[in-house]
């Protein structure tokens, strides 16, 4: 532990607040809220930790502390600050899945329409539901009772909505706001109340229809409450209050959480959103600070209820939320909490036994190529990639495969500096003896696989330098591709044979994920060397632009694209002298 830290943790409160976690550059990596700040930053760098805690520990250079006057404001205060610096250790929810919501407009002529995005545009939401299909499926059903306005622009005429009796059609015929504001409530009334009302009313007109003879009329009132109930009945219902809540459980294990949401609507359980996400503190206060986050999400509205597992501070939550929040004890309430905690249980399991399932899937097919290639088992393989365009910005790579895994803290890259021309092989001894000339100097463990990825010469050229000149007995294997640049042949020793494998097996797949992400580190590496070279070749003519300017050029916009659309001031912005500013952007518009 740093003395600075140490010196810190002696003089910090007994008071609530929150602590961000800092890297050697000073970068926040994680925020956490605290009831006594100097008990739980201090339990980071005492006693033992898993090994997510560690590595996160590991990365600590320093730390603040941000006294607060309540847990309710630390809370608060936690989730502004995770949103603002987005700390990689921080759980942080997604937009990648938004539900459909109903929605009336607010206009002269209201609408009703189905929408992903919450806006604050004084419109009236409801929802979220399951899937567009049950959002469309109760507007086509609000559209038969309620002819609201259709169209997003009213036409000089009136169109099909008014012919089938839809639309009121303002666009020709006075709807005063009485009639429109009538038709917002019943639709606000049914779509937060349920149904039954307006069953009863349809009844008592279909029957007041027949009554009078009108039988076109009675048929159209039994099919549209036909529809209505086939609509409505297609969910269980699970509460008969007909209040909109969500229902919060939890899980967690070996350092993950998962929570699962219940989304109740009108007493129907309509969707669940699920979360799984490594957590660093006690689990009752990541929990917390999820539900938070939970609604500072654009597409999660708040409901009119929350519901909360045993062991939850709900008076903090309501405090926080602004709803009624409960921890049921019994009845069908408390059936919901259930059930969700027993999902999240059951989503954690399968998770851990995914993992487990795949780790054992990919150590065999380790094992299998091992013995296919009659070698001991690769557990640690390097593969070679070289990239270039007729012999320009020659570039290599190399990725590195642990356990069958990709290890990208292990992979390197390099500019060819000793080869001119288009010359794959020599660029290939150059490469192999750089890496394996500092591994041995460094006494660093070698690879128990080489894999190249190109053909004979390409194996023959590293087996060179390896065998012959560093007297190392790694095996070095090649891949070579067919007409259609697939992975084709696994080539193995000296001379290279071909080795037998079945393309549908493990082992073949796993050389493919191999060759495949080889080429794309080398091809990525060799496109970023190449944009850069060409960045600077721009510049070369341009009088008054050297080294130094160049790299402040190539900071600010990046690629030749961006500069080409910058102006003159742009460049004047720089510092850069008016007549070389001039003189940039001359060139700059020829190329």
């Amino acid at each position: 532990m740093k003395d600075h830290i140490k010196q810190k943790l002696t003089v910090l409160p007994d008071q609530p607040g929150c602590y961000l976690m800092k890297d050697r550059q000073g970068t926040i990596i994680y925020v956490g809220k605290a009831k006594v700040l100097k008990n739980r930053v201090r339990s980071y760098f005492t006693g033992s930790h898993d090994a997510k805690t560690q590595r996160l520990v590991g990365e600590i250079a320093d730390f603040e502390y941000i006294v607060t006057s309540s847990n309710i404001e630390a809370l608060i205060l936690e989730m502004n600050l995770i949103k603002k610096h987005d700390p990689k250790y921080n759980v942080m929810l997604k937009d990648d899945k938004s539900y459909p919501y109903l929605k009336l407009t607010n206009e002269e002529h209201p609408r009703l329409v189905t929408t992903r995005k919450l806006k604050k545009d004084g419109g009236k939401y409801f929802g979220p539901y399951p899937n567009a299909g049950a959002a469309n499926e109760t507007k086509k059903l609000l559209d038969r009772l309620y002819p609201l306005r259709k169209c997003r622009t009213l036409p000089d005429k009136v169109c099909l909505y008014y012919h089938i009796g839809q639309c009121l059609a303002p666009c020709v015929y006075e709807v005063t706001p009485e009639q429109n504001e009538q038709m917002v409530q019943e639709i606000t009334r049914f779509l937060k109340y349920g149904h039954k009302e307006v069953k009863v009313e349809l009844e008592k007109k279909m029957h007041k229809a027949a009554e009078e003879l009108n039988f076109e009329r009675a048929k159209e009132l039994r099919d549209t409450l036909g529809y209505m109930e086939a609509v409505m009945e297609k969910q269980t219902m699970m509460v008969n209050d007909r209040v909109d809540r969500d229902v919060f459980g939890y899980a967690y294990d070996k350092g993950w959480m998962c929570v699962q949401v219940f989304f109740v609507r009108q007493g129907k359980l309509i969707e669940r959103d699920v979360s799984i996400f490594p957590f660093y503190k006690e689990a009752e206060e990541d929990f917390l600070t999820f539900i938070g986050q939970f609604y500072l999400q654009k597409d999660h509205i708040k409901p009119g209820e929350v519901l909360l597992p045993a062991g939850t501070d709900a008076a903090l939550v309501e405090q926080l939320l602004d709803v009624s929040v409960h921890i049921p004890k019994r009845g069908k309430k408390k059936e919901l909490v259930d059930v969700a905690m027993r999902n999240a249980t059951m989503a954690l399991k399968e998770k851990f036994a995914l993992i487990e399932r795949n780790e054992e899937r990919t150590i065999k097919a380790v094992e299998q190529l091992g013995e296919a290639m009659g070698i001991p088992t690769p557990y640690r393989i390097e593969a070679f990639d070289n990239s270039n365009i007729q012999g320009t910005d020659p570039v290599s790579a190399m990725v590195a495969f642990i356990d069958g895994k990709p290890n990208k803290k292990e992979y390197r890259k390099y500019k060819i500096k000793t080869v001119t021309g288009p010359d794959d092989y020599e660029s290939m001894r150059e490469v192999v003896r750089r890496r394996y000339v500092r591994l041995l100097k460094e006494q660093r463990s070698l690879p128990d696989l080489i894999v190249i990825d190109g053909g004979k010469g390409q194996i023959a050229a590293a087996q060179e330098i390896l065998h012959d000149e560093l007297g190392l007995s790694i095996p070095v294997c090649g891949l070579a591709k067919d007409e259609k640049h697939r992975t084709s042949q696994l080539l193995l020793g000296d001379p290279p044979q071909v080795v037998p494998l079945k393309r549908d097996s493990h082992e073949f797949y796993l050389l493919q994920r191999i060759q495949d992400e080889v080429h794309r580190f080398a091809l990525t590496f060799h496109r970023q060397t190449r944009s850069k070279t060409f960045f600077q070749s721009v510049l070369d003519d341009v009088p008054g632009i050297g080294e130094k300017r160049k790299r402040q050029l190539l900071k600010h916009f990046g690629s030749v694209k961006k500069m080409k659309e910058a102006s003159i001031d742009d460049f004047l912005a720089l510092s850069i002298p008016k007549s070389v500013a001039e003189t940039l952007y001359n060139k700059l518009q020829t190329k």
